[in-house]
């Protein structure tokens, strides 16, 4: 013989709250038949009579009456799950944004998202293009000064602006 159903006993609050879910036509399908499972249980009906009227199995109605006894009605919500663990994190981003600051291989003039890939090895394409879209970066599109190779440039340079400062007053 089997062990005795987990008896149900709802408050008014608890009973309109699972009838407005029950009749609301933009509920999940889930939340729905989970209530209606809890609203039998407290009518006193037993679990193979509810898994027998609602076409569901007898585990499915204990689990929900257990979980609704535990946790009241938050227990009706899905469980928090983990997920797909993380593949890449804050490492290989900072590792892509770093590789972007050296030299390009030899023959290429600037990065590629294929190359910045191929230059880490473990990362993928699409993760270096997730970053460089997260960060705003387009790789064709970089702005930057034209780097001499002229040893004195930056004397040089600091000579021509100061020569700008002083004529524009």
């Amino acid at each position: 013989m089997s062990r005795p159903a987990t008896p149900i006993i709802l408050t008014s609050d608890e009973h309109d709250t699972l009838e407005k879910w029950v009749r609301s036509s933009t509920t999940e399908q889930r939340l729905v038949l989970r209530s209606r499972i809890v609203l039998l249980a407290a009518e006193g009906l037993e679990t193979q009579t509810i898994a027998q009227k609602l076409s569901v199995r007898p585990s499915t109605v204990s689990r929900w009456r257990l979980r609704f006894r535990a946790h009241r009605l938050e227990g009706l919500n899905d469980a928090v799950r983990t997920g797909k663990p993380v593949r890449y994190g804050k490492r290989a981003e900072l590792r892509i944004l770093k590789q972007l600051d050296e030299k390009p291989p030899s023959g290429h003039a600037t990065w590629t998202g294929s190359l910045v890939a191929k230059a880490l090895g473990n990362v993928s394409e699409h993760q270096v293009w997730r970053v460089l879209r997260k960060h705003g970066i387009h790789l064709r599109r970089r702005r930057s000064w034209c780097i001499s190779t002229d040893p004195q440039f930056s004397q040089k340079a600091a000579d021509v602006v100061g020569l700008y400062l002083s004529t524009s007053r």
